[in-house]
Order: C-alpha cells, then sequence, then structure tokens
C-alpha cells in the first residue's frame, strides 16, 4: 500500500516574533516493510537555516531558525511512503520473565539497546498503580506477546477516548486513574505498565490512513497525527501495538518516528523572541494511492 501524507502546522502570533528556533520530526522512517519513497518541506516565511539530520534513535530531524520579524509561521510536510502488508498474527514467544532475564544479561548492542527502553522516561513513569495494573494481564508464566495484547484490549475497551481531558504532559497516573485520554496517553499507559515488569517497550509516532477502505471502520487517530507503541521479542524484534484501536498495526499505519516517550518525538517542537499569545492549528491527510507512481 502506498500513501500520501500532507502534514500541516500554523502558528499565528499576537505580536510579531523576531526569532524561531524548531526541531521538526515529519520525515517518516524508513524500516522493515516502509519505505520512504519522497518527502518535502514547505516552510513559511523560508528559514534563514534549516539543517537535517539523525536523530539518537535514527528518525529523520530538521533544524530550522527564522530571523525575520513574522506574525505566523506554516509548516507542510508531503511524504509519499510503501507500505507493505504485514502480518497481524502474532508470533509465539516466551514466558514474559524470561525476556526481562534476558534484557538484564545479554549484552549484544540490539539488546542493550532494548535494556535502555526498559527503564523509566520524562513522560512515562512507573508506580505501584501501574505495576498492579499491568500485572492482571502479566500471572506468572504467560507468554509474552499474549500478555501484551491482552494489556493492548483492556486500555481501549476500559479507557475513554477524549481531547479534550489531557495535554502533552499529562502525567500516566492521571491518565491511569482518570481512564480518558488520546492515543499518546494510552500509549504512554501501555508503555509503562509493560516497564513496571522490566519489558522494554518505545513510543511510535505517525499516522493512519484518513478514509478507510470500504467496509472498514475509520480508526480513531484520524485527520491528526497519531501514536502507538511497540514491545521488544529477543530473536524476532519490535512489535507493535496500537491500543487506542485495539489493534497490531498492519499497513494502514505509517511510521514517523520512535523514542522513550512523545518528548522524544514531537512533530513540531521549538522556542521564539516575542510573539505573545499565539494559536496552533494542525491539518493532518494520509491518502492511498491506487496506483504506484
Amino acid at each position: 500500500m502506498q500513501y500520501r501524507v500532507s502534514h500541516t502546522t500554523t502558528y499565528r502570533y499576537a505580536e510579531p516574533v523576531s526569532v524561531c528556533h524548531n526541531e521538526l520530526h515529519l520525515t517518516p522512517r524508513d524500516r522493515p516493510g516502509q519505505t520512504l519513497l519522497r518527502s518535502q518541506l514547505l516552510i513559511g516565511p523560508s528559514p534563514s537555516t534549516l539543517h537535517r539530520d539523525l536523530d539518537y534513535f535514527g528518525n529523520a530531524i530538521t533544524f530550522l531558525t527564522l530571523q525575520e520579524p513574522h506574525d505566523e509561521l506554516k509548516i507542510t510536510a508531503m511524504s509519499h511512503v510503501d507500505i507493505a502488508g504485514s502480518a497481524t498474527e502474532l508470533p509465539a514467544t516466551p514466558r514474559w520473565e524470561i525476556v526481562v532475564d534476558r534484557l538484564r544479561s545479554e549484552r549484544a548492542a540490539e539488546s542493550l539497546a532494548a535494556f535502555e527502553l526498559s527503564m523509566e522516561s520524562p513522560l512515562v513513569r512507573t508506580d505501584a498503580e501501574v505495576h498492579a495494573f499491568a500485572a492482571q494481564s502479566f500471572p506468572p508464566g504467560r507468554a509474552l506477546l499474549d500478555a501484551a495484547r491482552e494489556l493492548v484490549h483492556r486500555i481501549h475497551a476500559g479507557f475513554v477516548y477524549d481531547p479534550e481531558a489531557t495535554i502533552v504532559s499529562t502525567p500516566v497516573a492521571q491518565v491511569l486513574r482518570e481512564r480518558r485520554g488520546v492515543c499518546q496517553d494510552f500509549a504512554h499507559v501501555a508503555i509503562a505498565c509493560l516497564r513496571s515488569h522490566g519489558l522494554a517497550a518505545r513510543y511510535v509516532s505517525g499516522y493512519i490512513q484518513t478514509v478507510p477502505p470500504p467496509g472498514k471502520e475509520r480508526l480513531l487517530g484520524a485527520d491528526a497525527s497519531h501514536a502507538w507503541l511497540a514491545v521488544y521479542v529477543p530473536d524476532h524484534g519490535w512489535v507493535d501495538f496500537d491500543p487506542t484501536n485495539d489493534l497490531v498495526p498492519d499497513d494502514s499505519h505509517v511510521t514517523l518516528a520512535w523514542g522513550r516517550d512523545y518528548a522524544d518525538v514531537p512533530p513540531v517542537k521549538g522556542v521564539v523572541v516575542g510573539g505573545g499569545e499565539h494559536t496552533m492549528d494542525v491539518a493532518v491527510d494520509v491518502t492511498s494511492l491506487a496506483t504506484r507512481p
């Protein structure tokens, strides 16, 4: 499946901004099963500097600076990606305790990188309540992915999708207590649950198809950037789960970036000099392409 992705962020300021510096995670990753065919950034006003690089996790990142006064900044990322169909049947996996032991003992580069993602991060903290909630899905001896799949289902079934309930910095403990939030909150809760048991989980940002194929329901999170998570399985790799929609992502999900939590990979992050009060509008469209370019 091929998709054309358009992601536009518009800032409007009450007073002119004299200088701004921004960091963008708006270019989809190349990864197994996903190929970035082309990408383009349209920025107005034109930045004085523009620099592309890779961040710590290998995500494409763009730095830009504007040094002329402006009262509006519009950033549009256009991407074209090809996604191979992926099996949604989960592979057989060891007991989750065995995976924890291997994460703690193995020293291969992949294992060490995964072990780092078994620890707390700025937006994903664990506590007794998180551990207790997760423990219902992680009894002794249960296969890792069986347990993770049930955990994701419980979050989907027990939490209400409510865009007004949280902000980007809402703690996991509050989301767990109030059982309300959006895709990033549900991903953070699932990640916290997995890490509370010593497992490695990463936050994944991306998109899902805006208009579903005939006969399929529209997924929650369309028309905006989306978020889910992946759990590490030794000898297999990372397996993605989408708790917002209670599914294993397939070719309807476009991966943008991944990290410890949302704070590592916000689509746009920056600082400004001046500006006063401001508003931000975001528009996302993910369109499937019937034919190849």
